[in-house]
């Protein structure tokens, strides 16, 4: 049984058929911030070609989610640092309870 979506999209006055196992809602969301990231680039930088502000914007996106994986990795480092730091102390203070 296939469980996938079909939803119709419109990304820069074209139409698209997005199949995909997320909702709806989800997929016009995603559509929707596709749409609004070419019309940026055109407001910036007025190009004649839809494959070339499609590359840009993808570019724009790719940058987006590489900045937010390098803050996430960041986060959790600075996450396992502090539970190390409380493991060690809880540590300590179970030994000296324990004497």
């Amino acid at each position: 049984m296939d469980t996938k979506n079909l939803v119709e999209v419109q990304i820069f006055g074209h139409g698209y058929t997005i199949r995909g196992e997320a909702d709806q809602a989800y997929i016009l969301g995603v559509a929707a911030y596709v749409d609004r990231k070419m019309r940026e680039i055109t407001e910036k930088l007025p190009v004649a070609s839809l494959s070339k502000e499609a590359v840009l914007a993808s570019l724009n996106i790719a940058d987006e989610l590489f900045k937010e994986r390098a803050l996430r990795e960041q986060r959790d480092q600075e996450l396992g640092d502090r539970a190390a730091r409380l493991n060690a102390v809880l540590d300590d203070f179970i030994r000296s309870g324990a004497s």
